[in-house]
């Protein structure tokens, strides 16, 4: 509860009232366009999935997922089984859910009294280390001690940037020069995380792809220095995806998981598209899971996914 100046008290909204709100221009391509497509017919049949076919794909869902759900609805279809759009959108509902939660595995367990340590990748300009500050304030609230990483010495911005959001979440940054070597300050920062007991070290990392030979060679000697000094790290390697790029931030997303070893993603801007339907597109095509969604430009607008909440609030 929250205590306003005149002495009354409001709810703080719950995580599903904030991703209702989030998704709420994906929940009228989608649900809306589907009463819309229900409502030309008298009864659900193949004309009523050819219509479903173009709002999943305008959703952004993807033709490889929007193929694989209609061919289940087209066998329910034949058989009789969907029989009014309310059925029609809780079946959908369910296979929706299904591919979500089958990508959902969790992260490689950290050892016991040692930092976890989160190595974050993704394109300039997806808010990458706008992610890792909220990232670093989500956890700070959960009660957890959090040390920075700016390795991403190939823009003196970035360590700057990283260094204005460790200020603005009372976070520490560990740093070098720019055009330091990216393994050398994760080391200093794996060494003082342990010294210091920390929960987690977040790891930034160079936006680039235009040399994806280079990228892989200093992301495995990333690899390598954390893991001579934390078995098992990094054990989490998110990569930040801006979720009104779409089916083009899939296909950077495909390059970053060959290079990266990516293990989960973090959707920014999730609440400036009307295609938040890529999050299912993720799920299935990638095989990966999404951890977290950015929901707007203040530091606590980062939210943990949870597939359950994010299909109810599509069709709320």
């Amino acid at each position: 509860m929250i205590q306003t100046l005149f002495g009354s008290t409001e709810q703080k909204p719950s995580f599903l009232d904030r991703m209702k709100q989030a998704v709420a221009r994906t929940r009228e391509n989608l649900t809306d366009r589907i009463e819309e497509a229900v409502s030309f017919n008298k009864e659900i049949d193949r004309a009523t999935l050819d219509h479903l076919e173009g709002i999943l794909l305008g959703a952004d869902i993807g033709s490889a997922t929007t193929q694989e759900v209609l061919g289940r609805l087209r066998e329910k279809v034949d058989r009789k089984q969907i029989r009014d759009a309310d059925e029609l959108k809780r079946i959908l509902k369910e296979e929706l859910l299904a591919i979500l939660s089958a990508a959902n595995t969790p992260p490689v367990a950290k050892p016991d009294g040692l930092p976890e340590v989160i190595l974050v990748v993704g394109v300039n300009g997806t808010g990458k280390t706008t992610t890792i500050g909220k990232l670093a304030q989500f956890l700070a609230a959960d009660g957890k001690t959090v040390l920075l990483c700016a390795a991403d010495t190939f823009r003196a911005a970035a360590i700057e940037q990283l260094e204005a959001w460790g200020d603005r979440t009372s976070t520490e940054v560990i740093r070098t020069k720019p055009g330091g070597d990216p393994s050398a300050v994760l080391y200093d920062a794996l060494q003082a995380g342990t010294a210091r007991h920390s929960d987690y070290v977040i790891i930034d990392t160079a936006g680039r792809l235009h040399n994806k030979t280079s990228l892989m060679a200093e992301l495995e000697k990333m690899r390598r220095t954390a893991q001579r000094i934390i078995p098992g790290a990094p054990h989490e390697t998110l990569l930040v995806m801006d979720a009104t790029t779409g089916q083009n931030g899939l296909q950077q997303a495909r390059l970053f998981t060959d290079a990266a070893g990516v293990t989960g993603i973090v959707l920014t801007k999730l609440d400036g598209t009307a295609k938040g339907g890529v999050v299912v597109a993720i799920s299935r095509e990638l095989g990966l899971p999404v951890r977290y969604v950015g929901v707007g430009e203040k530091v606590g607008d980062l939210l943990r996914f949870d597939p359950k909440d994010f299909v109810d609030s599509l069709f709320a």
